[in-house]
């Protein structure tokens, strides 16, 4: 079990417990102070991020365009002078199917492939995996094996490529940014009601109170349960986040915000569709009675920054991260035929029946991390330069527990299932390690204006990295050294102001081997692979205004290749050699566009065309040329949306996968899928409703090997805004 930052009864649970009494008596003020309060506010020139709105415009509910991402450069900047794709997605566009799951969210975005995981997300991103490592809140790695809840926040920015050069260690595809709601100057405060199909029912309270000029608090909190198409299959979700803002006008500016994140469900992890006889429905749910997974999040985090003149800034942000997640369940399986044969040929003895693997695990992750970051603009040489120069330190504990086996007793009928396995007692776990780690970083960043129209991107990054591993059975331990460097380097080109063209260079490193800092071997004779595998991407692009500004398009193409891939050429006779397996290349094109195609009308969306193919294989070959398991050549998505004056507006949009291989042999083949979803919503303020329907024409298919896709559904939102 995770701690909870704190003692017993309602201050454990909610350690901020005495801002969410701040929130609700300042509620209780005067009506007559509402539009004192709400008035507005002489504008901090610190860390605020701005609310999502159409550029240069006023605020647009339909139209998604941020004016700018932090992601990129740490540091607000506008996409246009980003030499890189950023991609961005408003998540409340997406509640309204809906939508919880980060990885639903993110089916369609080009480039992003994403699939049914039940311990994780299931995110890959241009070819290579973006879901252990490469998911951030607010800037700050949501490490560990857990899944999330989506309820708290506002936006997600999706930076393509490379990011070691200001987040470290990555599988190189890119890094997927989370950013939170928390109290706000300008915000507004709402409550949300939903119910729809499969028993699916929530509320969202979001309330951000401006207590004086100079303090803002918020909570919002957020609860959903719901069963699933599949039989036995429901989950419930809970989510509560505090947070307030202290803004004293003279350069000082602090956000403190805890969130508490509870994910329970009885897990869907059937067998895979391959392993089915004909005639099984997708309907058709294998959990057994008593089958369950939870995953627990607890983030505490600290933001600081100070003014010291209006070029210069300071920034401290620190975070505590208790992460963990238990489960307990029976799960995939191997179907034996009439034959008694299994789909590998393999003899089996027991005809007509799927044998289920069984496992617990309970997982713990505790990340420590701080954020120094100093910003400022000077000018030198003739030419300005903004410049970032920081600092990084984490620690993170991770804690394993597992047992599971494959000679279960968990047995069924898929055409005429009962579920009356007996579970397994709890004993000792068969396997059970302490990882611990520890990162240093230090990092420059310049964007230098070399003239009106053209701009060079500089950075660099230096970590080094310590790392013990225990095993907690027979106290077996080893530890080990590393460090790595980091470039990056882009040319941004604006010979109007309504085009920019771009084109960079960056890099990434991964750990020993690409196994990451955590659960490296503790065998005293094994060799560390010491060696961190790398990724480098070229990219070029141009990012366009049209319309006087109102559409926004991107195109980009690129190369990222994977590479210095580690392997043990002979691991039995030989276990203290690695060599160099290979290299992993993914070439494609994306194009995006979002803003206002007309009046009334409006559009978000793109497509990618991606080839992810292996280049160098000497542990396999015959894999040579293969593409890469579980990347699309061709993915995307459009939703276009009428919204003319008056209450009623709509919307219609589709979901685009071609097919992928699930395996590196690239012998058995997932189906691509086309999805249609659609929405009708009326608007008075303060009122607005939806009515989703998702996948509107019933469409039968597979997000992964094991999941199908959920067929039509429906929801319907009611939001009162105040």
């Amino acid at each position: 079990m995770i701690s909870d930052f704190g003692t017993g009864g309602v201050a454990a649970r909610f350690p901020l417990g005495c801002l969410v009494a701040a929130i609700l008596v300042g509620w209780g003020h005067g009506a007559g102070k509402a539009h004192a309060q709400e008035a507005p506010l002489p504008h901090s020139t610190a860390m605020e991020l701005p609310a999502v709105q159409v550029t240069g415009a006023q605020y647009d509910p339909d139209d998604v365009r941020p004016e700018g991402v932090t992601t990129a450069t740490k540091t607000y900047m506008a996409p246009k002078d980003i030499p890189q794709t950023v991609d961005t997605l408003e998540v409340n566009k997406y509640k309204s199917y809906g939508i919880n799951d980060l990885a639903t969210m993110l089916d369609g975005v080009p480039g992003v492939n994403t699939s049914y995981d039940m311990r994780g997300e299931g995110v890959m991103i241009r070819g290579f995996a973006a879901d252990s490592g490469d998911i951030y809140r607010d800037g700050v790695r949501e490490s560990g094996q857990v899944r999330r809840s989506t309820a708290n926040v506002e936006r997600i920015e999706i930076l393509k490529g490379p990011a070691s050069v200001l987040y470290g260690r990555s599988a190189g595809g890119g890094v997927i940014n989370l950013v939170s709601k928390q109290a706000r100057f300008d915000a507004k405060s709402s409550v949300t009601l939903r119910g729809g199909s499969w028993d699916n029912y929530g509320g969202t309270l979001d309330i951000n109170k401006v207590i004086n000029p100079n303090v803002a608090v918020r909570l919002t909190a957020d609860r959903e349960q719901a069963h699933s198409f599949r039989s036995g299959i429901r989950n419930k979700n809970e989510m509560v986040s505090p947070s307030i803002t202290v803004d004293t006008r003279t350069g000082w500016r602090w956000t403190g915000q805890y969130t508490w994140d509870n994910v329970w469900r009885v897990p869907d992890r059937g067998p895979a569709y391959d392993q089915l006889p004909a005639g099984v429905s997708i309907r058709q749910g294998f959990a057994q009675a008593g089958d369950y997974v939870e995953d627990r999040l607890r983030v505490l985090r600290s933001d600081l920054s100070y003014d010291f003149n209006p070029a210069w800034s300071l920034r401290w942000v620190a975070s505590k991260r208790e992460a963990s997640q238990d489960f307990d369940h029976y799960f995939a399986g191997t179907y034996c035929n009439a034959q008694g044969r299994t789909s590998a040929g393999a003899t089996c003895t027991n005809p007509g029946l799927i044998r289920q693997s069984y496992a617990w695990q309970q997982t713990s992750n505790k990340t420590t991390s701080h954020t120094l970051d100093l910003t400022g603009s000077t000018e030198l040489a003739g030419m300005r330069h903004e410049l970032l120069m920081g600092l990084d330190y984490s620690e993170e504990v991770r804690n394993p527990r597992l047992f599971s086996t494959a000679s279960s007793n968990g047995f069924v009928n898929p055409l005429q299932p009962v579920f009356n396995a007996v579970r397994p007692a709890q004993g000792n776990p068969s396997q059970q390690n302490l990882h611990e780690a520890h990162s240093h970083a230090l990092y420059v960043q310049d964007l230098v204006h070399l003239s009106t129209q053209w701009k060079l991107l500089l950075g660099a990054r230096h970590d080094s990295f310590d790392f013990t591993t225990q095993n907690q059975l027979t106290r077996a331990q080893r530890g080990s050294t590393g460090n790595s460097v980091s470039p990056r380097v882009g040319v941004v080109w604006q010979p109007v102001k309504e085009h920019s063209f771009y084109t960079s260079y960056n890099k990434s490193f991964s750990p020993y081997g690409g196994r990451g800092l955590l659960g490296v071997s503790v065998d005293p004779n094994a060799v560390f692979d010491a060696e961190p595998q790398h990724s480098r991407q070229i990219e070029a692009g141009v990012k366009s205004d049209w319309l006087d500004g109102k559409l926004s398009t991107q195109l980009a193409v690129y190369q990222l290749e994977h590479y210095n891939i580690r392997y043990q050429p002979d691991p039995v006779n030989n276990p203290l050699l690695y060599m160099v397996r290979g290299k992993e290349r993914s070439r494609g094109i994306e194009w995006s566009m979002a803003g206002r195609l007309a009046p009334s009308w409006y559009v978000r969306g793109g497509v990618g065309l991606m080839s992810a193919k292996v280049v160098d294989d000497r542990s396999v070959p015959a894999n040579e040329g293969n593409y890469l398991r579980d990347t699309a050549k061709r993915n995307g998505n459009l939703f276009v949306r009428y919204a003319p004056e008056g209450a009623w507006y709509g919307e219609l949009g589709v979901t685009h996968t071609s097919s992928r291989y699930t395996n590196e042999a690239n012998t058995t083949r997932l189906p691509g899928y086309t999805r249609w979803d659609a929405l009708i919503g009326w608007r008075a303020a303060p009122w607005n409703a939806t009515l989703a329907i998702s996948n509107l024409l019933d469409k039968e298919y597979w997000r992964s090997t094991s999941m199908p896709g959920t067929p039509r559904s429906l929801l319907l939102s009611v939001t009162y805004q105040f």
